[in-house]
C-alpha cells in the first residue's frame, strides 16, 4: 500500500500493513519512493501520513481510544 508524506508529498510504501492498522503503534516501517534508486526502509510516524488522494488516515488506525466517548457513562456491556 502506498501513502503520502504530509509536507513533502513523497510516496511511502508501507512494508507491514499490520503496523498501519494497529492504533497502539505510532509508526510504520516504510520506504520512500523518489529518485532512481530504492530507498532503505525506515520508521515513519503515522501522524505524518495521508492517503495519496489527500484524505487523512482513519482515526481507528491512529487512536486506540477513538470510541471512548461513546461508552463513557454507560454501564457494563451486557454479554
Amino acid at each position: 500500500m502506498f501513502l503520502k508524506k504530509i509536507g513533502t508529498n513523497h510516496l511511502v510504501e508501507v512494508l507491514a500493513l499490520q503496523g498501519l492498522f494497529d492504533p497502539f503503534q505510532n509508526w510504520i516501517s516504510g520506504c520512500y519512493h523518489y529518485g532512481e534508486e530504492a530507498q532503505e526502509p525506515e520508521k515513519i510516524g503515522k501522524e505524518t501520513l495521508i492517503f495519496p488522494s489527500g484524505e487523512p488516515l482513519p482515526q481507528c488506525w491512529l487512536d486506540p481510544h477513538y470510541r471512548d466517548h461513546e461508552i463513557a457513562g454507560k454501564g457494563p456491556i451486557a454479554p
